[in-house]
């Protein structure tokens, strides 16, 4: 008998089995929805809905630079036997592959489509966590870097030029961002719920200092403003001192940069991806 497209893929979302795991079923199953499902279930196909609620630690990042795009793929799954896998490493491609051909900026639902096979064959849960695309704008260079255990991955541009010196700051801008990871990009980007929490932290801890007591309370409100400036900077990526340079920031270095290129530069869409986080 012939067995319908629509049949399959009703099968397909009830079971998380493979396209071709399905229709043989149903063509077992004599066309019988339920018997083909009893069927995926006897053979162990139709086990991937409950690998769903399985933890996915380990993963790629996949990164490609194309047609004035830069798209970012977080993939995950269980082990890195999984994740070092040429099938795995290809799922991964081909999500580059369909993120580029159809314009998607986030996870769609052929994205996931790409990994029910393979999570089929492989028995383990796999997510599509994170899709991040970037344009570079004319007069601009991007960058990008994967770390050697393809779990971190950045990208950086920068405006103004598209010189050597400005192509391999941003190359290095790419590395601080793997080495450092900081939390947000700029100050007006972190939370004033987290300044409050860190700015109560860093008070408890001056309460119970001994040398803080004797202090005026002036002094002491220098001193808490003075600890929570200097951890905002920490965490935030163009106050961080500079990777390459370790006695001028990433902002600073970007005005060296400017002036050595003569251009004003700018940066453009910066992202960093740390897989799991």
């Amino acid at each position: 008998m012939e067995i319908k497209a629509s049949d399959v893929k009703a099968l397909r979302e009830a079971t998380g089995a493979g396209l071709m795991d399905c229709k043989k079923a149903l063509t077992e199953a004599n066309g019988d929805a339920k018997e083909a499902e009893k069927i995926l279930k006897e053979k162990g196909l139709a086990a991937v809905a409950k690998r769903a609620e399985r933890a996915t630690s380990e993963g790629r990042v996949f990164v490609r630079t194309q047609d004035k795009k830069i798209a970012l793929i977080e993939v995950t799954c269980e082990t890195d036997f999984v994740a070092n896998n040429a099938d795995f490493i290809a799922a991964g491609e081909k999500l580059l592959d369909i993120t580029f051909a159809n314009g998607y900026t986030q996870v769609e639902q052929a994205h996931k489509d790409v990994l029910l096979d393979l999570a089929t064959k492989t028995r383990e849960n796999m997510t599509v966590a994170k899709v991040n695309v970037i344009n570079i704008p004319d007069n601009a260079v991007a960058e990008t870097y994967v770390h050697s255990n393809f779990k971190t991955a950045s990208a950086v541009v920068v405006k103004g030029s598209t010189a050597d010196a400005v192509k391999q700051f941003a190359h290095d801008c790419c590395l601080h961002l793997a080495a450092f990871t900081p939390a947000y990009i700029y100050q007006k980007d972190v939370p004033q719920s987290y300044i409050d929490e860190q700015t109560e932290i860093f008070k408890g801890q001056m309460d119970q200092d001994e040398k803080m007591a004797s202090k005026p309370q002036n002094i002491k409100d220098n001193i808490l403003k003075s600890k929570v400036a200097k951890h905002v900077a920490e965490i935030c990526f163009v106050d961080q001192m500079f990777v390459k340079d370790d006695k001028v920031s990433v902002a600073k270095k970007l005005e060296e940069v400017s002036k050595a290129a003569g251009a004003q530069l700018e940066f453009g869409d910066i992202v960093l991806d740390v897989l799991g986080k």
